[in-house]
């Protein structure tokens, strides 16, 4: 039994079973046993890998698309450039290398990087030390300005409510201990009213929600609505227009394991119902365009092409880990189809690189 499984254990003891949501934001957040407070989780030697973490033709081709969509919205400056759970600031690092070429861009730019761990926070001073950046808690906190947002694999960790549906109604899926006092779900007594607005459905099906997500992408899109700009929103899910099911993952060593396994040592997502991410950016006032699958936004910005580039002056180790990560990228067994692109403008600004029309207006 790890530290917060006990910690955990002890709160149920005491208030009663924890939703999902709860019980994320413990295994995640804790102030001194949580999983992103502990250390690092990223890399070879962590618990997973992302997308700028396989290549930096990934972060070059977000500069193509930071760049082109700076000039479209007419060289603003100053304007905030900002990122969502940076991690080892691999992304930004990459892309802002290659920004250096666009004039005016670095001048005008104010780089703010909203993360809550403060190891983090010391990696991604050392990798971005020449751009001068500000770290926040939360978005609100970033000052007013035209914004440039991109969000990688954040939201899927945002906690998430699970339902279940029964005949009397949606109920929560909680945590709860056994009979040996181990960690276990359970359905809840009594109808959530998180449910009230789901339709009914047949009994033990299970559906989840996020008010923090959709909170957050209405804040984005009043943010964008307001004082301009755009956002870039990446990550793994689906357009849901019913139930999602069951998503709640944990990933240990690169290796999927028990979400409820000692919890604190092991990374929990979800996948992201881009639905309902879509609805309440547009509900803050954002025009919103897509999702498209990872594998076919990158290849119209062009990664191919970077890839290639990049293996002309590769040795031959490097020009396999360049394929390979190209392949896990884009190709749709992999992260292609998986992962998707979700981006944000204001209603009168032109479409983000890569989009052609919205999908969602402004309510």
């Amino acid at each position: 039994m790890s530290d917060l499984e006990r910690v955990i254990a002890d709160i149920i003891r005491s208030e009663g079973p924890l939703s999902i949501a709860r019980f994320m934001a413990l295994a995640l957040h804790h102030p001194e046993l949580g999983y992103y407070t502990r250390g690092d989780p990223l890399g070879p030697h962590g618990d997973f890998v992302t997308a700028p973490e396989l290549s930096q033709a990934f972060g070059e081709v977000i500069r193509a698309w930071f760049a082109q969509a700076w000039l479209d919205l007419g060289r603003p400056a100053p304007f905030r450039l900002v990122e969502l759970g940076p991690g080892r600031g691999t992304l930004l690092a990459d892309a802002l290398r290659a920004t250096r070429t666009v004039a005016g861009f670095h001048d005008g730019m104010r780089l703010h990087l909203v993360e809550s761990s403060e190891r983090l926070r010391a990696t991604q001073a050392a990798r971005l030390a020449g751009f001068d950046p500000t770290w926040h808690a939360r978005l609100d906190e970033v000052p007013s300005g035209p914004l440039l947002l991109i969000a990688n694999e954040f939201f899927d960790a945002l906690p998430v409510h699970q339902l279940v549906a029964t005949t009397g109604g949606w109920v929560e899926r909680c945590v709860d201990l056994d009979a040996e006092g181990r960690l276990a779900f359970r359905p809840g007594e009594h109808p959530s009213p998180l449910g009230a607005d789901l339709p009914p459905a047949p009994a033990g099906t299970m559906t989840e929600v996020s008010p923090a997500r959709s909170a957050l992408a209405e804040a984005i899109g009043r943010r964008i609505a307001r004082d301009g700009g755009v956002a870039l929103i990446i990550d793994y899910g689906a357009w849901a227009e019913g139930p999602t099911g069951d998503t709640l993952q944990a990933t240990r060593r690169h290796a999927p394991c028990d979400p409820l396994d000692a919890p604190g040592t092991a990374d929990l997502t979800t996948h992201v119902d881009f639905h309902a991410l879509a609805g309440a950016a547009a509900s803050g006032g954002a025009s919103v365009y897509g999702p498209v699958p990872q594998g076919t936004f990158l290849t119209t910005l062009g990664i191919h092409l970077r890839t290639a580039k990049l293996m002309e002056r590769a040795t031959a180790e490097q020009q396999r880990a360049l394929r390979a990560a190209l392949f896990r990228l884009t190709d749709a067994s992999a992260m292609g189809e998986l992962f998707k692109v979700l981006a944000l403008a204001a209603p009168d600004a032109p479409a983000p690189p890569g989009f052609a029309r919205p999908t969602l207006r402004p309510c």
